[in-house]
C-alpha cells in the first residue's frame, strides 16, 4: 500500500483533477466552505484524494442553485429528516426546470420549422393542409389598430416570457371574417402545455391555409381570396380563423413578415 503522503495534492493538481479553476478552490477556502486537508512543513496546503467526493457533492449542490449558506448547512451535517425534506424540495425544483427546458426545446423546434416554411411560401399563397389537434391558452383582445408594438406590450402584461416565447397568434370567428369585422377579434392564443381552465381547442383535420408577406393591413385582401377559393372549390368552412406570425422572432423589416391563416374545412 502506498504511503499516505502520496495521496496529497497541491491546489493546481486538485483543480486539474476536477477540471475547475484554481480561483474557485481559493474562494471556497477563503469562505471556509471547502479547505485543503493538510498544511505542509513548507507552508503549502494540500488536498487529499478522499476530499474528492465531498468536493463533487458541493459542486452538485451549486448546480442546483443552492446558496453558499444552504451548501454550508448540507456539508456541516444535517439530521436525516431535514436532509430528506430539502432533497424532496430540490427534486421538485429539478423536475420543474426539466419541464421548462422541454417546453423551450419544443418551441425552438417549432420556430425552426416555421422559419424554413417561410423560405418556401409566396405572398397570397393559398392551399389545403392537414393540422393536428392543438390546445391554446387565450386572452381577449380587440384589434382597434394594427400596431404590432401595442400587441406585444399587451402580451407581456398577461403572460410570462416562457409562455409568449412559445408563440402567440390571434383568432377570429368565421362569421366576423365574412362580415369584414376585423376590429373585433375573439382574442389571442398561445400553446397550452398544461391543463388550464381557459383553453381553446383547434380541432384536428383539413384546413384552408393562406400566407401573407408584409403588413397586416393587407389581411382583409387575403381573407377575400381565401373565401373565394373556398367557394370555387366548394369547401365549407367552419369555426375560427387562426392567424399566426411565422417569423416575427427573426425578421428585421415589416415587409418580410409572414402571417399564416388557417380555417377549418367542415367534413
Amino acid at each position: 500500500m502506498k504511503k499516505r503522503e502520496t495521496l496529497k495534492l497541491t491546489t493546481a493538481q486538485f483543480a486539474k483533477l476536477h477540471n475547475v479553476n484554481r480561483r474557485t478552490l481559493h474562494y471556497y477556502d477563503n469562505i471556509e466552505l471547502f479547505s485543503p486537508a493538510y498544511k505542509g512543513d513548507n507552508g503549502y496546503r494540500y488536498y487529499d484524494y478522499a476530499q474528492s467526493m465531498e468536493f463533487e457533492f458541493i459542486r452538485m449542490l451549486k448546480e442546483l442553485h443552492l446558496s453558499i449558506e444552504e451548501i454550508r448547512r448540507f456539508t456541516a451535517g444535517l439530521d436525516e429528516q431535514e436532509f430528506l425534506q430539502i432533497a424532496a424540495e430540490k427534486q421538485k425544483e429539478i423536475d420543474e426546470e426539466i419541464g421548462k427546458l422541454r417546453r423551450t426545446k419544443k418551441a425552438l423546434i417549432k420556430k425552426q420549422e416555421e422559419a424554413l416554411l417561410c423560405q418556401r411560401v409566396k405572398d397570397m399563397e393559398i392551399g389545403i393542409i392537414e393540422c393536428k389537434e392543438e390546445h391554446f391558452l387565450t386572452v381577449p383582445y380587440k384589434f382597434e389598430n394594427d400596431n404590432y408594438l401595442d400587441v406585444l406590450q399587451y402580451i407581456q402584461t398577461v403572460w410570462k416570457p416562457e409562455q409568449y416565447r412559445a408563440g402567440v397568434g390571434s383568432y377570429i370567428s368565421l362569421e366576423k371574417v365574412k362580415k369584414a369585422q376585423f376590429e373585433e377579434y375573439d382574442g389571442l392564443f398561445s400553446p397550452a402545455y398544461k391543463k388550464e381552465k381557459k383553453i381553446l381547442t383547434k380541432p384536428k383535420g383539413r384546413y384552408l391555409c393562406g400566407y401573407l408577406k408584409g403588413s397586416w393591413d393587407r389581411l382583409p385582401e387575403l381573407y377575400d381570396k381565401m373565401l373565394c377559393y373556398a367557394k370555387e372549390c366548394e369547401l365549407e368552412l367552419t369555426g375560427y380563423a387562426y392567424e399566426q406570425g411565422m417569423n416575427d422572432f427573426i425578421i428585421g423589416k415589416e415587409e418580410n413578415y409572414v402571417t399564416q391563416i388557417t380555417i377549418q374545412i367542415a367534413e
